[in-house]
């Protein structure tokens, strides 16, 4: 009877690590809860609570890996003319994290689903250093929506992602969800999503479908964190967005329809930039105040099945956007104007190749130009990005040895030739429950890159993943 009560506690437990109110970094010491049980708690039978406390289990998938990644190679940079910093290797990443997930249809049409992680930064980490050399912990709900299907149309509410564009990863239509990069040991986009809350309604036939999304609270990328690689001292301080009196939100809408080996989508939002520009301190002020901005999106999308090949097309106009800044990701721009809105086109060509069933390869590239990018500005002021500017993104997969072993490499760079930063991963799935993995990461750059003080920097990293 002791493994029954064992049991039940555990369930216990994971409902209680699940907190509802979501969205900040906390304290692992502040999660609370009141567990009482019936005097009669004992009185049930035995294979009935077998049966049901199995099914309410297999509604959750939990993850706990543990990762050390850092900088191996000491070396020197120079980021500036006659500035040399020199760099030793050290490790960046020393954590523990848990994530849950949790999918339950509980009704005839309805469906629950919900992500949730926690941290924990252990010494050496650079959050336990920022942290004033104390282990640092925090946790978030990522995804928690519910959703109701009826027959042709279906409604989402809660905390979710909306992707629109056809070219995975570097896509100038996935402008919807903010993102968050903290360091290197992430380097897809996709991955960096943060889902936002957001009522989803989709009305769908056989060939065609139609999407709309309302976001109730649209966010923005965060700035670095604190102690993390892109975390640069500004010499100021930055103030938090001023949302106002009036409520600000984002709607959209999205046409598609289906021909044959063909897919077209046809798109229209009202949305905010999700990377905020920021006016400068002054003599009267020491803080950097963040500019918020909205604007229309009118878009178009399409692929194209070959055989084992798929071609994508996204095309996106931007009407009222600030003049880009920095490319860099989580960094606003500081040395651009705040007052100057301009119209933006933007395109994506996707390639993906299946070479076998095991092997695929993709390449996705970018391509942005801005509307009379010079109008406005004086003669002396230089834009970061000017003309034709983007990125382009490589990507190989290998699965080998029944699937228990896979292969992947990353290469990805800028339209400029100035920087590319390539990453490979191996992962082995020892078991059911455990995977061990490998990831290697170097970053070349010349001295007009934004990653020009990462330049010759090789990590290094392991983890371990228990997953049930």
């Amino acid at each position: 009877m002791s493994s029954r009560l064992s049991q039940l506690l555990f369930s216990a437990l994971i409902m209680w690590a699940c907190p509802s109110n979501s969205e900040q970094t906390e304290s692992f010491n502040q999660m609370s809860s009141d567990l009482t049980f019936d005097e009669d708690f004992l009185d049930f039978d035995v294979d009935e609570f077998d049966e049901e406390l199995s099914s309410w289990r297999d509604n959750f998938v939990i993850r706990v890996s543990h990762q050390v990644f850092g900088q191996i190679n000491s070396h020197q940079v120079e980021p500036i003319p006659d500035l040399k910093i020199p760099k030793s290797a050290s490790v960046e990443n020393h954590r523990t994290g848990i994530n849950i997930r949790y999918q339950n249809a509980i009704a005839p049409g309805w469906l629950v689903q919900g992500t949730w992680q926690g941290r924990i930064y252990w010494k050496e980490d650079y959050e336990y250093e920022a942290n004033n050399n104390h282990v640092e912990h925090e946790y978030r709900v990522n995804e928690l929506f519910v959703q109701k299907s009826t027959q042709g149309q279906s409604f989402k509410l809660g905390r979710q992602t909306v992707v629109w564009g056809e070219t995975i990863g570097n896509s100038v239509l996935d402008v919807i969800n903010h993102n968050e990069f903290r360091d290197f040991t992430i380097i897809d986009v996709e991955d960096t999503r943060l889902n936002q809350w957001m009522l989803l309604w989709d009305v769908f036939d056989e060939a065609a479908s139609w999407s709309t999304f309302i976001n109730l609270y649209p966010e923005f990328n965060p700035r670095p964190v604190r102690g993390g690689p892109f975390d640069f001292d500004l010499g100021y301080e930055i103030n938090t967005v001023d949302r106002g009196n009036d409520p600000i939100f984002e709607v959209g809408s999205q046409w598609r329809k289906s021909y044959g080996a063909s897919d077209v989508s046809i798109m229209a939002a009202y949305l905010y930039e999700n990377q905020l520009r920021y006016e400068g301190s002054t003599p009267f002020s020491d803080k950097a105040n963040p500019i918020k901005n909205d604007y229309i999106l009118v878009g178009f999308s399409a692929n194209r099945a070959i055989g084992k090949l798929l071609l994508t097309l996204d095309v996106a106009l931007k009407r009222g956007v600030l003049i880009d800044g920095s490319s860099f990701v989580g960094v606003g721009s500081f040395n651009t104007p705040t007052d100057l809105k301009k119209d933006q086109v933007g395109m994506s060509l996707g390639f993906e190749y299946g070479i076998t069933n095991y092997q695929t390869v993709s390449l996705g590239i970018q391509l942005k130009k801005m509307k009379d990018e010079r109008l406005g500005l004086s003669e002396d002021q230089i834009l970061p990005n000017q003309g034709i500017y983007g990125s382009w993104l490589f990507r190989y997969a290998n699965r080998l040895k029944n699937d228990d072993l896979e292969l992947s490499a990353t290469l990805q760079g800028n339209l400029k030739g100035d920087a590319a930063l390539f990453a490979g991963n191996a992962a082995y799935k020892i078991n059911d429950n455990w995977t061990a993995g490998l990831q290697i990461l170097t970053i070349h750059a010349s001295g007009t890159s934004e990653l020009q003080y990462f330049t010759n920097d090789v990590r290094l990293g392991a983890a371990l993943t228990y997953s049930f």
